[in-house]
């Protein structure tokens, strides 16, 4: 069994179910942390498998033949994820996003979307619902996809260049399998697709103006992605970063690029578009602009553990409470309670860390509990 099951059984086994507070409370539709940051996103990870291993998030050297993942009967099924959701929906949350592992790896993916479409925010708008994934799938998925009720999809590619690719996926998995899914994407209507590209120098950097340069005039909506330390087995190393600045830099100086003020106070992707009109990129400062102070996300893994930072080191047992017959009333207390506590702020506190601060305990993985 592998160092990665073994923190993830012990985070398990020593994470007691969340008390229930003494006094039950309805949900109002809006909940704060510490830092007056309301929960209004829910992340889902629906398993912990994938068919890529992608060097930034499952690498082989980590993630090998040999591991053991979570067996089946751990991971929720629809009806608790969707009994979960619902409680997220009524404290505030307006958007989930469902991602992995790799989501569209859970097998009849499309039924839990057609639950999740039912929900409804407390003043009665639909939730935007929305999916991350590696693209590998999507081409045979769209349509079911999107008659389920979903609305748009994220997609994850690296790289144009097919070796550069399939060095950053680690499963030869071609560039071209992959565009064909976005175009199956797009022509059932699950847009705005955004195509995320996670950067690491030194491996993919030199791909960041040929993807630009692709994506510009296109329906497609290109994002540069920091390479994070998202949890501990990715050997991330602060001089593989290339920061959004240089990105921007690089872009700009063959196709002029202007800043679009952001629509959102919670966005992540600072915007920018082509000066001839031709569409626009986001960057995705995780290390070098943190944007801790806006963020709005919860996180849910495939076995029911509450994560209320990407960088965070331990979770809260739901999947206990409900499997123990805790009412819907009992569970959203526990909610509202846990994001009341919440006063993370990892990337806002990574030079402390860097700089010999004492750092939290090792951080649980992004493909367990989605990136």
């Amino acid at each position: 069994m592998t160092e990665k099951i073994n923190f993830i059984a012990s985070q398990r086994n020593h994470s007691p179910a969340p008390t229930i507070p003494a006094v039950i409370e309805a949900p109002t539709g809006f909940v704060a942390d510490t830092l007056a940051r309301p929960l209004q996103d829910l992340r889902i990870s629906l398993t912990d498998r994938c068919n890529f291993r992608c060097v930034y998030c499952m690498p082989e050297e980590s993630f090998g033949k040999d591991h053991v993942f979570l067996p089946r009967k751990s991971l929720l099924t629809f009806e608790e994820i969707t009994r979960i959701a619902k409680i997220f929906v009524a404290h505030g949350v307006q958007k989930i996003r469902l991602t992995g592992g790799e989501p569209l790896l859970r097998k009849h993916v499309e039924n839990l979307i057609q639950m999740l479409a039912q929900l409804k925010t407390p003043g009665g708008r639909d939730i935007e619902l929305t999916l991350t994934t590696n693209g590998s799938l999507l081409a045979k998925k769209a349509q079911a996809l999107k008659n389920a009720g979903l609305a748009r999809v994220t997609v994850s590619l690296d790289s144009l260049d097919d070796d550069t690719f399939k060095r950053m996926n680690g499963v030869d998995f071609p560039v071209s399998d992959v565009l064909h899914g976005l175009d199956a994407a797009h022509a059932a209507g699950l847009g705005p697709i955004k195509v995320n590209m996670v950067v690491k120098g030194g491996m993919n950097d030199q791909e960041i103006v040929p993807m630009a340069r692709h994506f510009k005039d296109t329906p497609f909506i290109l994002r540069f992605i920091e390479f994070m330390d998202a949890g501990s087995s990715n050997d991330w190393k602060m001089d593989e970063v290339v920061p959004s600045a240089e990105v921007v830099r690089r872009i700009a100086a063959e196709m002029p690029l202007e800043r679009i003020a952001s629509t959102l106070k919670s966005e992540t992707a600072e915007r920018w578009r082509y000066q001839d009109g031709s569409g626009e990129i986001g960057v995705i400062s995780s290390v070098t602009k943190s944007f801790c102070h806006e963020c709005v996300r919860a996180r849910l893994s495939t076995e029911g553990m509450l994560y209320t930072c990407l960088f965070a080191s331990g979770g809260h047992d739901l999947r206990t409470l409900i499997r123990n017959g805790n009412t819907d009333e009992e569970i959203a207390s526990v909610v509202a309670q846990i994001w009341r506590a919440r006063a993370d702020r990892y990337s806002e506190l990574r030079s402390s860390f860097m700089n010999g601060a004492e750092q939290p305990q090792k951080k649980i993985e992004m493909s367990y509990i989605g990136g």
